[in-house]
C-alpha cells in the first residue's frame, strides 16, 4: 500500500512538471506573438487612430447630387458659378455628397461648406480653368505667410469631417501656367513662385477629421495639395503626378504639411518636380514668436508610410518655410528618381527646429541618403540684428537599402545651426562619394553601416 501511494505521488510531480513546463512554453509563445507598440520617435505611443483606414462610404455622407442634373456639361466651358451654387444649395439642405461622372469638367476656385463632400467616379475629371481671373484673390496662407493670394481648384476651411474619394481626377491644367512662369523667369531670373499668379489644385485650411483617398491629383499649377493648421487628417492611396519633361512643373509639390498635426499619408504614389513631401509652418526671422506671428505654428506626429516616390527634389523636407517638425516618421518606402531622401533645409533668417525624425526600412535610389545645407533663396533678416540660430536633433535612419550619388552630403554651420544625437543603423549603401564626417554632428551613432561594402565607424 505504501508502494503504491508512493507511485501516486511520484506520477503526480511528473504531471505537475509537464504541466509547468507546458505552461511556461505558451506563456513564452504568446509574449513572443504579442506586437509590440508602435512608438513615435520621442517614445509616445502611436494612436488607433492612425491604423484605422477605414474607406469613405458616401452612401452614409448624405444625399448625392450629381452635377450633370443641375446644368453642368462636358462641353469645355468654365462651370465655377453652377458648381459652387451647388455645393451652397446642398449645404442649405443639410449637406450631401457632389458627384462628378465620368468625363471632363471644367471650374474655377471652389468652396466647400461644411457636410458637403466630393466624389468623383471612375473616369470622371474636375479641370481647372487656366484663366486666373477664375481664382478670386483673398487672404490665404502660402509659401510660409498669410497674405493676399489665390485660392486652390478645391478650397475647404473651417470643415469638421470633409472627404474627397473616388477612382476619379482632380486635373489643375497647369501646362499654360508652367510656360508662363518659365517665360518670366527667363526674362527676370529672381522672380518669386507667386509672382507668377498660379493657383493651387487642392488647400485645406483650419479643418479637422478630413480623408482624402483613391483619387489620381494631376498637373497643379503650383503645390498639389496644401494642409495648414489641419489635425487628424488621412492621406490614402493617392496617386500624385506632374511633369518634369519636357516642361518642368515647377513648385508642383504633391504634399505640403504647414502647422498641422497628426497627419497620415499611407499608400500613396508621389511623382512631381519639387519635393514630394514638404513640411512648412512659418518663415522670417521671427517666424518663432507666437506673439509677432500667431499664424505659424509646428507640424507634430506625422506618419507617411507604405509609399512610392518617383521624379522628386525630396522623399520628405524640412523647410524652407518650417519653425518646427515634430515626431516625423517615413517609413516602408520605396524610391525611384528623387533627389534626396532625407532633406534638412537650414534657413539661415529663420529659427528652425527638426527634432524626434525616423526615416526607417526604405529601399530604392536617390542623389543624396542625407542632405543638409543652408537655404538662401530670397534670405532676408529684415530688421533682426543678429542669426537666429537653428537646430536639428535625434534623426535616426535605420534599416535603409539605396544607391545614391552622395551618401553623406551635409555642410557644417555651427554659427547657424547645430546637429546633434542622430543615429544611422542596418543601412546598406552604395554610393559614388561615400565620403563621411561624423564630427560634423554631436553625438552621431553608427551601427552596421555599410557603404560600398566597408562598414563604418564613428
Amino acid at each position: 500500500m505504501k508502494f503504491q501511494i508512493d507511485g501516486v505521488k511520484l506520477q503526480f510531480n511528473k504531471i505537475t512538471l509537464l504541466l509547468s513546463i507546458s505552461f511556461v512554453l505558451q506563456s513564452a509563445t504568446v509574449s513572443a506573438k504579442k506586437p509590440t507598440k508602435d512608438l513615435f520617435p520621442d517614445g509616445t505611443e502611436v494612436s488607433a487612430w492612425f491604423r484605422d483606414t477605414t474607406h469613405v462610404d458616401i452612401l452614409h455622407l448624405g444625399r448625392q447630387y450629381r452635377i450633370t442634373d443641375y446644368g453642368v456639361m462636358m462641353d469645355g466651358n468654365i462651370y465655377t458659378q453652377q458648381l459652387q451654387g451647388l455645393i451652397d444649395r446642398m449645404a442649405a439642405d443639410g449637406g450631401g455628397v457632389m458627384v462628378i461622372p465620368s468625363g471632363t469638367f471644367m471650374s474655377g476656385a471652389l468652396f466647400f461648406r461644411q457636410g458637403t463632400h466630393l466624389y468623383l467616379e471612375k473616369g470622371a475629371v474636375l479641370k481647372g480653368s487656366t484663366d486666373i481671373s477664375d481664382f478670386p484673390v483673398m487672404t490665404t496662407r502660402i509659401e510660409g505667410e498669410t497674405c493676399k493670394y489665390f485660392p486652390a481648384l478645391v478650397n475647404a476651411d473651417g470643415l469638421d469631417g470633409f472627404t474627397i474619394s473616388g477612382e476619379g481626377t482632380i486635373d489643375g491644367n497647369g501646362l499654360p501656367y508652367w510656360k508662363a512662369f518659365w517665360l518670366r523667369r527667363s526674362w527676370n531670373p529672381q522672380c518669386t513662385n507667386k509672382d507668377e499668379q498660379r493657383p493651387r489644385l487642392v488647400y485645406i485650411s483650419n479643418c479637422k477629421n478630413v480623408q482624402i483617398e483613391n483619387v489620381s491629383l494631376q498637373n497643379s499649377p503650383f503645390w498639389t495639395t496644401h494642409y495648414y493648421k489641419s489635425e487628424n487628417v488621412k492621406l490614402l492611396n493617392l496617386h500624385i503626378t506632374s511633369l518634369y519633361k519636357p516642361v518642368r512643373a515647377p513648385s508642383t509639390d504633391a504634399i505640403d504639411i504647414d502647422a498641422c498635426k497628426n497627419m497620415l499619408v499611407k499608400g500613396c504614389y508621389m511623382s512631381v518636380d519639387d519635393d514630394a513631401v514638404a513640411l512648412k509652418g512659418g518663415k522670417g526671422p521671427w517666424a518663432d514668436d507666437p506673439k509677432k506671428m500667431p499664424e505659424n505654428g509646428g507640424n507634430e506626429n506625422i506618419i507617411i508610410e507604405d509609399c512610392t516616390f518617383g521624379y522628386c527634389a525630396s522623399c520628405v523636407t524640412c523647410g524652407s518655410e518650417s519653425i518646427y517638425d515634430h515626431n516625423i516618421v517615413l517609413r516602408r518606402i520605396k524610391v525611384d528618381e528623387a533627389t534626396n531622401l532625407l532633406w534638412l533645409k537650414m534657413r539661415p533668417d529663420t529659427p528652425q527646429h527638426y527634432e524626434y525624425i525616423t526615416v526607417e526600412d526604405i529601399t530604392g535610389n536617390a542623389k543624396n541618403f542625407l542632405l543638409v545645407r543652408p537655404w538662401t533663396q530670397f534670405y532676408d533678416l529684415k530688421d533682426r540684428k543678429d542669426t537666429p540660430m537653428s537646430y536639428s536633433n535625434n534623426i535616426t535612419m535605420r534599416r535603409i537599402n539605396l544607391d545614391c550619388s552622395t551618401f553623406f552630403n551635409v555642410t557644417p554651420r555651427e554659427d547657424q545651426y547645430h546637429l546633434r544625437d542622430f543615429l544611422f543603423e542596418d543601412c546598406t549603401i552604395q554610393a559614388g562619394n561615400a565620403d563621411f564626417h561624423p564630427e560634423y554632428i554631436e553625438h552621431l551613432i553608427v551601427k552596421n553601416v555599410k557603404v560600398n561594402g566597408t562598414l563604418l565607424n564613428n
